[in-house]
């Protein structure tokens, strides 16, 4: 098995859990100002489309994989149920994520 390429941008942030309340409800961490100009700068390097960037982060020990999603010249970080649960995290709660972003696999 070979190592994964080294990541292209890691970072940490705090933020405040928002519940989108949509046809499909769900959980996301919003990205501060400052990481969300740091993906952007890297977004066409690793985007698949739609402008959504593949991402492995960490939320309260929990390791996952996701794709950012744009939203209003930012970026959310979806928490999926599985990864709540786990974190022990809901909507309103401010959580500390880490995060990486690694260039694609060819």
């Amino acid at each position: 098995m070979t190592a994964p390429d080294p990541p292209l941008l890691e970072f940490a942030f705090e933020a405040e859990v928002i519940h989108w309340r949509g046809p499909s409800p769900f959980f996301f961490a919003p990205l501060p100002a400052r990481e969300a100009d740091e993906v952007r700068r890297v977004s066409r390097a690793v985007t698949y489309g739609w402008g959504v960037i593949p991402v492995e982060a960490q939320v309260g020990g929990v390791a996952f994989t996701t794709s950012l999603f744009p939203k209003d010249d930012g970026y959310l970080l979806p928490l999926k149920d599985a990864v709540r649960r786990k974190a022990g995290v809901t909507a309103g709660d401010t959580i500390a994520v880490g995060m990486i972003i690694r260039p694609p696999r060819r």
